[in-house]
């Protein structure tokens, strides 16, 4: 089958070029190295050729991220824009139930690691881990790699320096073995991101910790995090002032539910929604299908009057939230004096507060204003605190 001709990265480029078993794609934000792995991927299951020196005309490819709903909102949504991009979705066999894609002898499945049946299922030729540092060594990532017989690639970004990709890969196994490729990019590696893009990431320059991770692809540990009292665990099932936070979101900012409320006086989250490109009509549509009662209250950034109009026609119990002047400093107080317990497959959110951080002057002090950045979970929590857990009032769009 022949593929339309496309542009590809510096990334995908030197991940071609790669002839080692293990490939890791260690990067900044936008730097483009999980579509150029989707790319790769899609040329395999075409024509049996993933890298240089590396090809399987009958096999199985797996593409696994840590949880279910994460690997829907993102690499499989890469994946099958690359298909349409090429002109070939329409020549592949689809499966959605199993998540599968095969053309002729080759099969691409995807599937989480909460699916421990999969993990420690047959064999495959090749793997690809989205977001490896999300997933545990020994129990996740060295079971899937004993049942790989060919090429494997992973990526992340370097915000955790005792991260088990550095310590287990990138020093122990590639000085032991040396079938180990490092590649890091960065955005100045990916030449298709909109110069909007480009200066929200180089205002990060001011701190050198945020920098050195998002903007370098370099390891370094995250300090001065706005939140620390919370810690994983299970959602309660019984819970007390429970409503949903929903923060809109499109091209590059994820729409974002979370389900809230009190149990024993913790405060227990979980994330429903975190995607990309969603239509108001989208929304009703997962409303539907996780089961979003139009009794159940939904606090919505008031600053979507629109948006939040769509969702009442639905028939949904959308309100607008009073966001007040500081509202974003007293909300971040509020949710302070409880212990915040996330739902342990609530990946997206779990990054948000591990990264979620104040803003550092030229003096390299802190002061007291957060960055902009990975808040949207954070943000329609805030929303539902406006909401249950002060005085102000709602407001009704």
């Amino acid at each position: 089958m022949e593929i339309k001709s496309f542009q590809a990265s510096t990334v995908f480029k030197k991940n071609v070029n790669s002839t080692k078993k293990i490939t890791i794609n260690r990067g900044g934000a936008r730097s483009g190295k999980t579509y150029s792995q989707c790319q790769m991927i899609a040329i395999w299951l075409l024509t049996g050729q993933y890298k240089k020196n590396w090809s399987c005309d009958n096999g199985v490819f797996s593409i696994v991220r840590k949880t279910l709903p994460s690997l829907k909102s993102t690499v499989k949504r890469d994946f099958e824009e690359v298909l349409d991009s090429f002109g070939i979705i329409d020549k592949v066999k689809v499966n959605k139930t199993d998540l599968t894609y095969t053309y002729k002898g080759r099969t691409v499945e995807m599937f989480s690691v909460d699916n421990q049946q999969k993990v420690r299922g047959r064999k495959r030729w090749g793997l690809f881990c989205n977001e490896a540092n999300e997933l545990n060594y020994k129990t996740d990532f060295y079971q899937l790699f004993t049942r790989t017989t060919g090429a494997i690639n992973i990526d992340f970004n370097p915000d955790d320096p005792e991260t088990w990709i550095k310590t287990e890969l990138e020093e122990k196994r590639f000085n032991e073995i040396g079938d180990v490729d490092i590649i890091v990019s960065t955005y100045k590696d990916n030449r298709f991101l909109e110069p909007e893009l480009i200066r929200n990431l180089e205002s990060l320059k001011s701190d050198a910790e945020f920098w050195r991770a998002f903007g370098l692809g370099e390891y370094g540990a995250i300090s001065g995090q706005v939140f620390t009292n919370w810690e994983v665990g299970r959602f309660s099932t019984t819970l007390k002032k429970r409503a949903f936070g929903l923060d809109f979101g499109f091209t590059h900012d994820p729409t974002a539910l979370v389900e809230c409320g009190l149990s024993g006086g913790n405060l227990h989250v979980k994330q429903h929604i975190y995607e990309t490109h969603m239509t108001n009509s989208d929304i009703i549509a997962r409303f539907k299908e996780i089961g979003i009662k139009k009794s159940d209250t939904i606090i919505a950034d008031s600053a979507e009057p629109k948006s939040i109009k769509d969702l009442r026609n639905a028939g949904y119990n959308v309100v607008g939230a009073n966001k007040g002047r500081d509202s974003i400093k007293h909300t971040i107080s509020n949710l302070r004096q409880y212990k915040i317990i996330l739902d342990s497959k609530s990946s997206e959110l779990i990054t948000e507060f591990k990264r979620y951080k104040y803003k550092m002057n030229k003096y390299g002090d802190y002061i007291n204003e957060p960055i902009d950045m990975y808040n949207h979970g954070i943000d329609a929590i805030r929303y539902y605190s406006e909401n249950q857990l002060s005085k102000n009032n709602l407001i009704l769009l």
